[in-house]
């Protein structure tokens, strides 16, 4: 996608986060952004100091807690943090017109409708995992179910740090959602989060799950298929933060033209 001729206004939120300083490296370093806000919440620590401090060189913006200081100059907000949060900073930003980009993952069925009614007033992508290898990677997934809808057992293995709080990982859930509606199931019905004790013969029809957490492990994601005399296995692994930075100042160029509406990383790709 081209760089943008007119720099896009941008804030983060979380930016006292891991992801966000990412993000604020990744504005600080495109031709095309400008850090213009950060949002965090009222009890960090840095509330008050500047967000590039940790560059080692100001970008004159401080980090707030009151979403109208943080947002008054942006067009789009970066959101990469948790639900109860990010849909407050949606209400926000749906009523003023500030583009937004979710990466934010554990939304229930009310969260993600609230995202799509907001889309009807702003332009919104939303999608669990920004990486432009992991997007690859569903549609990867996308093929490979259509080959493997009959003799092939289907499982999912995610790991991630030890910090995360919501399990199975949004991108996990994803890859599960895309498989099965490739298969023309219903994840609702077909996922199966846990397994202890005497499980009984494993249904055909199901999707597994299987979660890991420990250290500081950015992200990694297999699918196995797996048949009678073979298995093919489909792995993404993220090293670091930076590709969700990146693609997420992709999709804010692809929101840059757009009023409303709500899209995922395939809209911005160009995958559809």
């Amino acid at each position: 996608m081209a760089i943008l001729s007119t720099p896009m206004k941008i804030a983060v939120a979380g930016a006292s986060g891991r992801m966000g300083k990412m993000l604020i490296e990744a504005i600080d370093t495109a031709e095309d952004a400008v850090l213009t806000g950060a949002l965090d919440v009222s009890s960090s620590p840095f509330i008050g100091t500047d967000a590039a401090s940790f560059l080692g060189k100001p970008a004159g913006v401080l980090i707030e807690f009151d979403i109208a200081k943080a947002l008054g100059k942006a067009d789009f907000l970066i959101d990469f943090t948790r639900p109860e949060g990010t849909l407050k900073h949606l209400d926000y930003c749906a009523e003023h017109g500030i583009k937004m980009i979710i990466g934010t993952t554990g939304f229930d069925d009310a969260g993600k409708a609230a995202i799509a009614a907001a889309a009807e007033k702003t332009a919104i992508v939303f999608a669990p995992n920004m990486s432009v290898g992991v997007n690859v990677t569903l549609k990867l997934l996308e093929m490979a179910a259509k080959s493997f809808s009959h003799g092939y057992d289907i499982e999912i293995i995610e790991a991630h740090h030890r910090h995360k709080v919501d399990a199975p990982s949004g991108t996990a859930l994803k890859m599960g959602e895309v498989i099965a509606d490739t298969l023309g199931r219903d994840l609702n019905e077909v996922g199966v989060f846990s397994r202890e004790g005497v499980t009984g013969e494993r249904d055909p029809s199901s999707i597994g799950f299987a979660t890991i957490r420990g250290g500081d492990i950015v992200g990694d994601h297999t699918v196995l298929f797996a048949g009678i005399g073979e298995r093919v296995e489909i792995t993404h692994k993220s090293s670091s933060r930076v590709t969700y930075a990146h693609g997420s100042l992709r999709a804010a160029r692809f929101l840059a033209d757009k009023k409303t509406g709500l899209f995922d990383m395939f809209d911005v790709l160009g995958l559809n």
